[in-house]
């Protein structure tokens, strides 16, 4: 199938170069034209493991390509999938500004019949108003369809995500217009449920909405373990045995950031009170969410006060393993109020430190290793759960540091062999390790 796929960041790459890759012609559209030229010169904006080599691929074979066009590749392809950003307004909502320009845009270059696909998160109804906007600016009466069509992909592991998903939700007005998305997902072999468009927009928000539930549950959790003396990872496995909870999305730390559950939680709340139901179980998660970073530095401010005559080093920048994102990363606020307090500050990670120096503030130190950036230091804070961080050295690591004394922001490390090797260890709904 000839594909056109608007928006060139995380979903639309991965979804335009798996398409690619199962065999179709693809144009990727983006209208950031520095954007467009670093792709065409074969470097992509964004770090994804095995990504460039899967884009590298089908360039060369001829069947992805990028382009600033957009009126162009819509006249060219079959399937249009919107794949633009949809970030959260100050109160909540989800600014739809990029929808609304692209299916503008697509209207008025139609020239025959298309299937146009909400790949991007949107709240219900969206379906709906892509579809007024595309007939208010049509040129000529042209026939189309407006299908739902929500990716599940996790930053760090996206191209498994879309090539082996759990399912494919296809929202379709009707059988026949389903029937094109389930063609081209066929050799993918992999379970799809049609709905319709609401039902698919709502699948999207209410899956997002109840894994950020698991996490701002086991934190509260591991909040009243810290009271309590119990051990929050015992909890856990405790839990998550229960095949009826399972242990996915329930390890305590310092919650969940990134450019979907933040944003998803807060659009979810906010469609529920526009029609009229206030959702209060989702407010609270939020509320926890919001006071993790605020509790993980209470902890390193009462261990090391004064801070103004500390230096501490920062093991992970990025939202999460094996991305650069800084998006609502809980490195911002971690860091920023520790230089605020008068921290000195130095900070690794193996590849987000790029995007970490446009957003964090210029005072921070930066080093190439683990090892730097605890030289001289009187305590580490464990930020991001990175695998190389799991098989540190750590006697190595207590050598260089002035005090040995870590804040394990995401239960990397047992606490029993932190107090072997000589360390003081605080983590998250865990005893801690005190100075022998």
């Amino acid at each position: 199938m000839n594909i056109c796929v608007v928006g060139a960041g995380y979903v639309g790459l991965v979804t335009g170069a798996v398409f690619a890759d199962l065999g179709n012609e693809v144009i990727c559209v983006d209208n950031v034209a520095d954007k467009i030229g670093t792709l065409q010169a074969g470097r992509l904006p964004i770090y994804e493991p095995g990504l460039e080599e899967m884009v590298a691929r089908n360039v060369g074979d001829g069947r992805l390509s990028f382009s600033t066009d957009l009126a162009g590749a819509v006249r060219k392809s079959v399937i249009v999938f919107i794949a633009v950003g949809t970030p959260p307004k100050v109160d909540g909502q989800t600014d739809l500004s990029a929808v609304e320009a692209v299916a503008r845009e697509i209207g008025r270059a139609m020239d025959r019949y298309t299937v146009v696909v909400n790949k991007s998160t949107v709240p219900v109804g969206t379906g709906e108003f892509v579809r007024e906007v595309i007939e208010r600016h049509q040129r000529q009466p042209v026939p189309f369809d407006v299908v739902s069509n929500p990716e599940f992909l996790r930053e760090g592991s996206a191209i498994e995500d879309t090539l082996r998903p759990d399912r494919i939700v296809i929202g379709a007005p009707t059988q026949q217009v389903a029937m094109t998305l389930l063609e081209l997902y066929a050799p993918l072999e992999r379970p799809m449920i049609i709905t319709g468009v609401p039902s698919a927009e709502m699948i999207k928000y209410a899956s997002n909405a109840f894994l950020a539930t698991k996490i701002s549950f086991i934190n509260a959790i591991a909040n009243i373990c810290e009271l309590a003396g119990a051990d929050v990872t015992q909890v856990m496995k405790g839990m998550g045995l229960d095949a009826r909870i399972g242990s996915t999305f329930l390890q305590a730390g310092l919650g969940y950031g990134g450019s979907c559950f933040p944003k998803d939680t807060d659009s979810l709340v906010h469609t529920a009170a526009t029609l009229g139901y206030r959702f209060d179980i989702l407010r609270a998660v939020v509320d926890v969410n919001a006071g993790r970073s605020a509790h993980f530095l209470s902890m390193i401010e009462r261990v090391l006060a004064p801070l103004h005559t500390r230096r501490i080093a920062i093991l992970g920048l990025a939202f999460k393993p094996n991305t650069d994102d800084m998006r609502e990363a809980k490195s911002i606020e971690v860091t920023t109020r520790l230089v605020e307090l008068g921290a000195t500050v130095c900070a690794y990670d193996p590849v987000a430190m790029t995007n970490a120096r446009k957003i964090l503030p210029t005072v921070i130190e930066y080093a190439d290793s683990p090892y730097a950036a605890a030289a001289g230091a009187d305590g580490v804070a464990l930020i991001t759960e990175w695998n190389e961080f799991k098989f540190l050295n750590l006697e190595r690591l207590r050598t260089v540091m002035r005090r040995p004394v870590v804040f394990d922001g995401r239960n990397l490390w047992e606490a029993e062999r932190m107090r072997r090797l000589g360390f003081e260890y605080y983590s998250i709904g865990r005893k801690p390790v005190h100075r022998p």
